[in-house]
């Protein structure tokens, strides 16, 4: 693996726990009354999705090595070309599958980088 993508993963990784951080002991109707929550969740989710892009393109086969890869590339680009449909539900459903301690792209980024 390219130390350039390498660096990609760390950079979901720690975007992914920083979503973990904001979330944590937080609900749906947090997240729609707190304009903050939202910024900085989908600050986070679009790190992650243009790290994600980055890495898979540098790195041939990278993708099929990470759970979702594709999935979260598109809610990044959702997030920045689709923002005003983006409902907060949909932001809000994809959190937990974006940080390291559930299933999904986090936590097969870990394994792949060996940052894990």
């Amino acid at each position: 693996m390219r130390s350039e993508s390498r660096k990609y993963l760390y950079d979901i990784l720690r975007a992914c726990e920083a979503i973990g951080h904001f979330i944590e002991g937080r609900r749906l109707a947090d997240y729609d009354s707190d304009l903050l929550l939202r910024s900085a969740v989908e600050r986070q989710l679009m790190i992650v999705g243009e790290a994600m892009s980055q890495a898979t393109r540098m790195d041939e086969g990278l993708a099929d090595q990470i759970d979702d890869a594709r999935k979260t590339v598109n809610l990044r680009n959702v997030i920045v070309h689709g923002y005003t449909v983006i409902e907060n539900e949909t932001i809000w459903g994809g959190c937990p599958g974006r940080c390291p301690q559930t299933p999904g792209p986090g936590r097969s980024a870990l394994g792949v980088a060996g940052l894990s």
